[in-house]
């Protein structure tokens, strides 16, 4: 495979967190039922998957519809290169990979007969594939299907190119056996062996149409029709490869951006499902009486971060004492619970608890009162402060990362310096988070999502190869133990280099960590098995559960 840096950095989209409460294309499950505790997923499940209503089911109406509303629009479908949540939200249905997540965020065979035979010290992979596997136009899945869906984000130069910049080459050995071989002993490799997998032929013969007019996957879903900014419709493959069938025989996705919106067409019944509460209409669907909330912590990262380049806040006391200004712990009480939980890593904490990482300890880096006597000694300490500086401070488009800003800006005002809070919309956002230039900001507010390895919210932030892409704080001083954690196979090895490099992080104050989303969901008492998941947003049909809808 061609090296994917030689291709200019682009901003993984489907990563950043846009204002978009589902922070994955992984699982929103929620399953119906009383009061509900399910980590069903083995070790690595977070265990907070809730209810208020229903029951659930494994069987139900084979011929319902389900109508799920999107906080945004779908704009195209391929996996090779698509990049936003609501693509992939409905691309998921339709494609599969060699490998999914259980209920948790442990990988289970998909397309692969069983776990991959690695060896070279963790720089080969040998993957089998179910030899009864096909595509949705009955062609067989191949070795050869796997090697192009592989290579094409590349050879292509898509956004998603440095997601696979780990891979040397991809061999088909046979039909039914595939090769990967790394330039290095990828840690998460089996988080990356998740990939979709799509038709070469079918592909090749139109890209335009197979990514907006009829894509063909292997899942149990099929594409119907797609209006832009109106609807997308999915059904049910009767002729799906696969054990499972489907309760569902049709999905239809429908976006409405504004969240009391969303919440009316629940009220009515127009919508079965919605995503994304927002903290001030949670009670509201709650108190439905005929709906609930299914919620569970999603892989994400919400975090407050500083311009380490240029300007004052290249100063790690000034960033200590901007953290004594206020109390994020309160900030995160006022403007995200309960939709969101307060976060005190870099990593959600399902990974932190799935590694044993010393969370107690960063806690007590990070977590304190407001001190503004402490953020004017250390503001004090650092000299090259100027007496009529006035903090920049860029926010997205988004209420509570925008209340966030306010309440840092309020804080530095008390400690005697300004702070001008910014609200950008994305384009002129994404511009100028990663500049380096303190005229352009001192400090943003962003969010991210990632995958169920330490690698996928730490390569990007604070490594030098991410600098000027999705990076705007230019801090160096890890980068060297997160890029050899991610080249070990090591697991010891690696949980020593993260744990060293997050402990420096924090008590830099490179970024200081906000909160996390719920990836949460309104939800009719008539829809039964709907579950929340933590990587995939969401759940229509697995081997443990199948969403329905109608009376049991």
């Amino acid at each position: 495979m061609t090296d994917s840096r030689s291709i200019p950095d682009k901003i993984k989209r489907r990563r950043l967190l846009q204002g978009v409460g589902a922070v994955g294309i992984a699982s929103l499950a929620g399953c119906t039922g009383g009061s509900n505790d399910d980590s069903s997923g083995g070790d690595g499940g977070d265990g907070d998957n809730t209810s208020d209503g229903g029951s659930g089911s494994q069987s139900g109406n084979k011929n319902s519809k389900l109508t799920l509303s999107l906080v945004k629009s779908p704009l195209e479908f391929d996996p090779i290169v698509l990049n936003d949540v609501p693509s992939a939200e409905v691309s998921d249905r339709i494609f599969e990979g060699l490998y999914t997540y259980d209920a948790g965020i442990n990988q289970v065979p998909q397309l692969a007969t069983d776990k991959p035979e690695v060896k070279n010290d963790g720089k080969t992979y040998v993957v089998k594939l179910n030899t009864d596997a096909k595509f949705q136009n009955g062609d067989p899945v191949t070795a050869e299907d796997v090697k192009y869906s592989f290579e094409a984000p590349v050879k292509e130069e898509t956004e998603n190119a440095a997601e696979l910049n780990m891979i040397d080459s991809v061999k088909a050995v046979d039909d039914h056996t595939v090769q990967f071989d790394l330039k290095y002993p990828y840690g998460p490799f089996m988080n990356t062996l998740t990939w979709s997998i799509v038709p070469k032929k079918v592909r090749e013969k139109s890209k335009k149409d197979f990514n907006k007019k009829m894509p063909v996957g292997s899942g149990p879903f099929k594409f119907d029709s797609w209006q832009e900014g109106k609807s997308v419709k999915i059904s049910r493959w009767d002729d799906y490869w696969g054990d499972l069938t489907p309760n569902l025989a049709k999905v239809h996705y429908t976006p409405i951006e504004e969240p009391t919106t969303r919440l009316t067409s629940l009220q009515t019944g127009e919508s079965d499902v919605i995503e994304e509460i927002p903290p001030k209409l949670w009670q509201q669907v709650k108190g439905m009486g005929d709906a609930s909330i299914v919620a569970t912590k999603a892989l994400g990262y919400y975090y407050l971060a500083f311009n380490c380049k240029k300007g004052p806040t290249t100063n790690p006391k000034v960033r200590e004492a901007i953290d004594y200004c206020f109390d994020m712990d309160q900030a995160i009480s006022n403007f995200v619970e309960p939709t969101g939980v307060r976060q005190y890593s870099p990593l959600p904490e399902q990974i932190t608890k799935k590694w044993d990482f010393p969370l107690d300890k960063w806690k007590k880096i990070i977590s304190h009162g407001k001190d503004i006597d402490k953020a004017k000694q250390l503001f004090d300490d650092a000299d090259e402060v100027p007496n009529n500086w006035t903090a920049k401070i860029i926010v997205p488009p988004d209420d509570k990362r925008e209340q966030l800003g306010i309440t840092v800006a309020n804080g530095m005002k008390q400690a005697g310096y300004n702070a001008k809070v910014q609200r950008l919309d994305w384009g002129a956002f994404l511009d100028k988070y990663v500049s380096g230039d303190p005229n352009d900001c001192n400090m943003y507010t962003l969010g991210w999502s990632g995958g169920p390895d330490p690698d996928d919210f730490l390569y990007y932030f604070f490594t030098e190869d991410a600098h000027g892409s999705t990076d705007g704080t230019y801090y160096n001083k890890v980068s060297d133990k997160i890029v050899n954690a991610r080249k070990s196979a090591d697991h010891a090895e690696r949980k020593k280099l993260y744990s060293e490099a997050i402990t420096t992080l924090l008590e830099d104050r490179a970024h200081i960590p906000a909160y996390n989303l719920k990836n949460s969901f309104g939800m009719k008492d008539n829809v039964h098995g709907f579950k929340a998941h933590p990587v995939l947003s969401f759940v229509l049909a697995t081997q443990y559960t199948n969403v329905s809808v109608g009376s049991q």
